[in-house]
């Protein structure tokens, strides 16, 4: 009885947390304008569209320099990247870089890292998915734990964040994200796994 009762409040304390963290998500959009930074970064992932399109719009807008879009697919061309997000071609030859070395989340934020010390910028707005904002944060402040990070989350097609227990897939992605935020905050606050920029990896 007393293992089924544990087993019972555990349950109850993950879907409790799931809920905060599906309405955390659904409250982040549409993001406040961001104060300007040096750069601005597009995750690429589900909606890659409109998450380099909003990155495209703030360089636009003068609130970064330059965009670094992580993790394109080595068969996509830059051309398409510049179609998917709407560039104008002066801007996006002059002030868009693409990574193609990102995988993951984890990759990306180590990209980004590796893009920022090249660009010796110090502040950058990171921009994703509504739903994958959460996660994205927590890796990427692990990479640069020195820099300014803005978050500025994107409602996507992928799914309806103040809606997602209404399809399979929304519930499926939304407990799927929530699953490997608490994987990171495990490793982050429990294990101290988290990545470390390039300078403390030489130190250690």
């Amino acid at each position: 009885m007393r293992g089924a009762a544990a087993i019972l409040v555990v349950a109850m304390i993950w879907t409790a947390g799931l809920l905060a963290f599906a309405a955390r998500v659904a409250a982040s959009t549409p993001a406040p304008d961001p104060a300007p930074a040096e750069g601005a970064v597009a995750l690429t992932g589900a909606g890659s569209g409109e998450r380099i399109a909003a990155a495209i719009h703030l360089l636009e807008d003068g609130k970064a320099k330059r965009v670094l879009v992580s993790g394109v697919n080595r068969e996509v061309s830059r051309e398409e990247v510049r179609k998917l997000g709407g560039a104008v071609r002066p801007l996006y030859d002059c002030c868009v870089d693409l990574g193609f070395t990102a995988a993951t989340t984890l990759g990306n934020a180590r990209e980004t890292a590796e893009w920022a010390r090249a660009m010796r910028y110090s502040s950058i707005i990171v921009v994703t998915a509504d739903y994958h904002i959460p996660r994205a944060m927590l890796e990427l402040r692990g990479a640069m734990p020195r820099a300014r990070l803005t978050a500025y989350p994107v409602a996507t097609s992928a799914v309806d964040a103040h809606r997602w227990w209404r399809t399979t897939r929304g519930a499926r992605l939304m407990i799927v994200e929530y699953c490997k935020y608490l994987a990171i905050l495990g490793r982050e606050a429990v294990l101290g796994l988290g990545p470390k920029d390039e300078a403390s990896s030489r130190k250690g």
